[in-house]
């Protein structure tokens, strides 16, 4: 049935930009803090007579968005009162932009994008047990970015893509944390579907319908899919789908209805006559060339050097590139690597054994801090160990373990854990010669062909020499025996008859 409707997708997406101060007043910008409206002042709290001023830093960090994703700066631009009473806007307004906004046009993952414009957060209000109100004034005036998309996405998986993406060009220019979680980042779906089948040629897009309280990517997906759904069956019972705003209820898996939907001119948008006009152009330091120079190494561009440069797979370079703090570890790690076999070695082990340490002590926190531990050249020197055949596979997860949760020096550990592969020939000959004698039927077949009774053979060494041969070796003389019992066969079918 689903596939009888066409669903379009627009987002709306929100990110409370990283600056040491609100948008337009002097209080801290600290979304950390726990203890309730004490970075206010009078400016973010509406006290009559302030004036609010422009925080050069947001409108720097706005204009860097736009570039990373080829949107068009605006030569003029202006900020706009947005009315509405509600208890978190301490002024009865929003200072925000509307017919002239930072950034217009721009694309992200092939999805085009309406406009990027900058605002001033709400405060936030908590609901108790016993149904009353609170107001928190920390979050009012933090600087807010706001992007819109096209009404063009076409599933609740492609919202969810798009939003991680957002996410990560914002951490990598340093604009945002954006945090879901702690609501630094909010994604608001308008959803609309229409039946395919429709007699109205001319209706390309059905009624739409914005959805809030995503927190999360997988809220994301999971609201947009349960709001086609619920429009869908509206329009199949005969019914029609009201233009409304509707939450996200996370337990119950459903949305539910908030309030009827509000048009622009609802808001009274005018001029903020409190704020100066803004001519980019004139502003130096605001400069395209400038902000362009400025730009860190984007996403896209690092998962084309990675695949490029070292050969990683695809996944690989996700996985590293979704992670800023791996990705930065694994780029200082690389730069003191010259062998590309060694460059893949160590990606494998940080996005395998790494990531897996972290998630089991706790997540991001326990990365940052297992990483700092551990440290560049304690990496470096354990992948260099472990190419050098110093260390076997099963020897370097046990260093990265410990180097992860408590640091050191991983040839004093090696050492202190008896881990380190011998290379002794004269040793290591000695343990062939016994397995040999001992295995002679699995000698036989190897002999004869077989090649896979070489890794039975060299498994047999390595548990003769409780792990600390060098596999390589080992096969190495395993192959030189079975040359040599060649050789002497060779030279008996060739021999001359005795008279």
């Amino acid at each position: 049935m689903a596939n009888e409707y066409k669903t379009t997708i627009g987002l709306e997406i929100h990110a409370e930009l990283k600056t040491a101060t609100k948008m337009f007043c002097d209080s801290r910008n600290d979304t950390d803090e726990k203890r309730p409206n004490v970075n206010v002042c009078p400016i973010c709290m509406a006290h009559p007579g302030t004036l609010p001023t422009i925080n050069k830093q947001a409108v720097k960090h706005i204009l860097k968005i736009g570039i990373a994703v080829d949107g068009r700066i605006a030569d003029f631009t202006e900020f706009d009162r947005k009315n509405y009473f509600y208890p978190d806007i301490p002024k009865g307004y929003q200072i925000s932009q509307y017919q002239y906004p930072l950034i217009s046009g721009g694309s992200l993952n092939g999805i085009r994008l309406t406009r990027i414009h900058l605002e001033e957060d709400t405060a936030k209000s908590t609901h108790d047990q016993h149904e009353d109100s609170l107001i928190d004034f920390n979050r009012a005036g933090i600087p807010l970015m706001e992007l819109v998309t096209e009404p063009e996405i076409e599933s609740a998986s492609e919202a969810a893509a798009f939003a991680k993406e957002l996410q990560l060009i914002l951490r990598c220019l340093g604009a945002s944390d954006a945090n879901m979680e702690k609501g630094e980042m909010r994604v608001e779906a308008n959803v609309s579907v229409v039946s395919q089948k429709s007699k109205v040629k001319s209706q390309k897009l059905g009624t739409k319908v914005e959805v809030k309280n995503l927190n999360s990517f997988k809220s994301v997906e999971r609201a947009i899919d349960y709001e086609v759904d619920r429009q869908i069956a509206i329009l199949e019972s005969g019914g029609k789908v009201v233009q409304e705003t509707r939450g996200w209820d996370e337990v119950v898996g459903k949305t539910f209805s908030q309030r009827l939907k509000e048009e622009s001119h609802d808001y009274r948008y005018f001029p903020e006559p409190d704020l100066p006009k803004l001519f980019i152009s004139r502003i130096s330091e605001f400069s395209k060339d400038r902000l362009f120079s400025e730009l860190p190494e984007l996403p896209r561009q690092r998962r084309e050097r990675y695949q490029k440069d070292f050969g990683l797979k695809l996944v690989d370079a996700e996985q590293l590139v979704n992670n800023i703090s791996i990705a930065n570890f694994f780029d200082e790690v690389i730069s003191r690597i010259s062998e590309a076999s060694s460059k893949i070695l160590a990606a494998n082990y940080l996005l395998s054994d790494i990531v897996g340490l972290a998630k089991k002590a706790g997540g991001n926190q326990a990365l940052e801090e297992g990483l700092a531990k551990m440290t560049v050249s304690g990496f470096v020197r354990t992948i260099d160990m472990i190419a050098l055949g110093d260390l076997s596979s099963r020897g370097a997860k046990d260093i990265l373990i410990d180097l992860f949760s408590s640091g050191g020096d991983p040839d004093k550990i090696a050492k202190a854990k008896g881990l380190l592969q011998s290379h002794d020939l004269e040793e290591l000959t000695k343990i062939v010669e016994t397995v040999i004698r001992n295995q002679a039927g699995a000698v036989s077949e190897y002999r004869a062909g077989k090649t896979a009774a070489l890794q039975f053979l060299v498994g047999q060494a390595m548990k003769e020499s409780r792990g600390r041969a060098n596999p390589k070796i080992l096969a190495d003389l395993f192959i030189s025996d079975v040359e040599r019992e060649k050789r002497k066969g060779s030279d008996f079918s060739t021999s001359e008859p005795r008279s």
